[in-house]
């Protein structure tokens, strides 16, 4: 299944003039507020109509403002997944899912409830009223409610912004589950980067209406000064590897990349397994000469690859650990007193507890 967006739209000031392209798993729009993720996604969904533009899925237009094509939102057969839940506070559960199913085409076989209320673990919450849920309870038969309508596209705008840590914590290993365990591609708008590292396949940064990058999101987010991670704070690279070994009396998982091993705090995975490791480029510090006596378990050797300027007397500079990137963010001053430059060995110091996945 294969989206195709080109569009332009003008909002009083602001101007979307961007095009990208999605196939099957997790695309995400990502970007600072008012880059122009919400107004690309209402498009897409035909909640609005673009000045100028097409769009396409699997080949069959949506929207042709050449040819004054325009199919309305309820032929589109997309899923959507808003901030907000908005659920039927009158109906329990179970009736807020069987009403998602009345929107699924008879001429097609029933998508299972049972499979559904298993994937997303609500089957404990059927006979429940809306005003009984957490919000990430809530969240999950909102989801729910969308596969049920048996979409070709599943639109998710910002789905966990209004939830705290925790519940955020609860429901991406169901989102992950979402993923892996059905067909249906699904673009996902956000501004954190930890959601988009974690459940996205493909990435298309969105700056002031435009596409500033596009691609497999282990590329994009690994970019030294990435200009649209909302939070600095954030940014980092994104390394994928694969379970190698646990030692649960250290609570500690080893994970194999490319050509080094990276130790992880507190998880419990299974052996072989596929990872995503986000590394905070504010914890990562850089060094010439390999350190010891250091209570840091990652030391990285390698060899810089890029150096970037950012504001406030501060520089970017990625890292080649054997194929696998690495970011560091440090000072100006830094730089000048290591003299680092592109082609330089340096090894990357990592905080074991500073690691995400």
């Amino acid at each position: 299944m294969t989206l195709t967006v080109d569009v332009r739209h003008k909002l009083g000031s602001f101007a979307l003039d961007a095009a990208f392209t999605s196939e099957s798993g997790v695309t995400a729009l990502f970007g600072r507020s008012g880059s122009g993720k919400t107004s690309m996604i209402r498009i897409i969904a035909g909640l609005a109509r673009p000045d100028k533009g097409l769009v396409t899925l699997n080949g069959a237009t949506l929207v042709d403002t050449d040819k004054g094509i325009f199919v309305p939102r309820h032929r589109r057969r997309f899923g959507c997944v808003f901030q907000e839940a908005r659920l039927f506070p009158h109906l329990s559960v179970r009736q807020n899912l069987q009403y998602g199913a009345w929107f699924a085409p008879k001429a097609e076989s029933p998508e299972s409830l049972e499979r559904i209320v298993g994937m997303l673990g609500i089957g404990a919450l059927l006979d429940r009223k809306p005003g009984k849920l957490s919000g990430g309870e809530k969240s999950r038969v909102a989801i729910g409610r969308a596969l049920l309508s048996r979409p070709h596209l599943l639109l998710m705008d910002e789905p966990l912004s209004a939830l705290d840590d925790a519940r955020k914590a609860e429901i991406l290993p169901y989102l992950e589950r979402l993923r892996d365990e059905t067909k249906i591609p699904i673009v996902y708008v956000s501004h954190s980067l930890a959601e988009v590292a974690r459940l996205a396949n493909r990435v298309v940064v969105l700056r002031d209406g435009h596409v500033e990058a596009v691609g497999p999101v282990v590329d994009v987010l690994s970019r030294p000064a990435l200009a649209e991670a909302p939070d600095r704070r954030e940014a980092g690279a994104l390394i994928e590897g694969r379970v190698e070994s646990s030692t649960p009396a250290h609570g500690l998982t080893v994970v194999a990349l490319k050509s080094v091993r990276l130790y992880l705090p507190g998880k419990s995975l299974r052996p072989g397994s596929p990872v995503r490791v986000h590394i905070p480029a504010r914890d990562v510090m850089l060094a010439t000469v390999k350190p010891e006596g250091l209570s840091a378990l990652n030391i990285l050797e390698g060899v810089i690859a890029e150096i970037g300027d950012l504001e406030e007397g501060m520089v970017e500079v990625r890292v080649d650990c054997g194929g696998d990137p690495v970011l560091s963010r440090i000072t100006q001053l830094s730089r000048e007193r290591l003299a680092l430059a592109v082609g330089k060995p340096v090894y990357a110091v990592i905080k074991t507890v500073a690691l995400e996945t």
